[in-house]
């Protein structure tokens, strides 16, 4: 990958500036929240610099796997590959938002559901604290998607 990132300028430049200045966290990532075109949240993951610059470069989301710690390109193993219209940084450019069309089923969820925001939290007394479900319907079934 060949995209190179500036270094942070003044609060002013940051702030204002027409230069991207992406600000990774101290493990060397930044968060991005995946909408589809429409704005439904679809997922939150975190980018290092590598995947940020494979998804500038070549207009699929590609982020970094904690749990992994290991570059992915999302879809690489559903297909349900994510095609970028839009990446939009925040105003201090440690956040990002990209807007996205997703490929096959349209699930962006490992689970095989749209959104990795598939539950409501419901309050309670302490400790009785609830998830509801909410537009919970699979679009594809991940046994047989994720093989192995």
């Amino acid at each position: 990958m060949t995209a190179m990132f500036a270094p942070r300028g003044s609060h002013e430049e940051i702030e204002e500036g027409a230069v991207f200045q992406p600000k990774f966290d101290r493990d060397g990532l930044i968060g991005a929240i995946v909408t589809d075109a429409k704005g439904v949240v679809l997922m939150f993951a975190h980018m290092n610099a590598e995947a940020l610059a494979a998804t500038i470069e070549t207009g699929v989301a590609h982020f970094y796997s904690r749990s992994r710690a290991k570059l992915w390109k999302k879809g690489e193993s559903s297909g349900h590959e994510m095609t970028v219209e839009e990446l939009r940084v925040d105003c201090d450019q440690d956040a990002l938002w990209l807007k996205v069309r997703v490929a096959g089923t349209g699930a962006a969820c490992h689970t095989g559901r749209k959104s990795c925001f598939y539950r409501a939290v419901e309050g309670g007394a302490a400790g009785a604290t609830r998830l509801r479900p909410v537009d919970d319907a699979r679009l594809f079934d991940p046994k047989a998607v994720y093989k192995g």
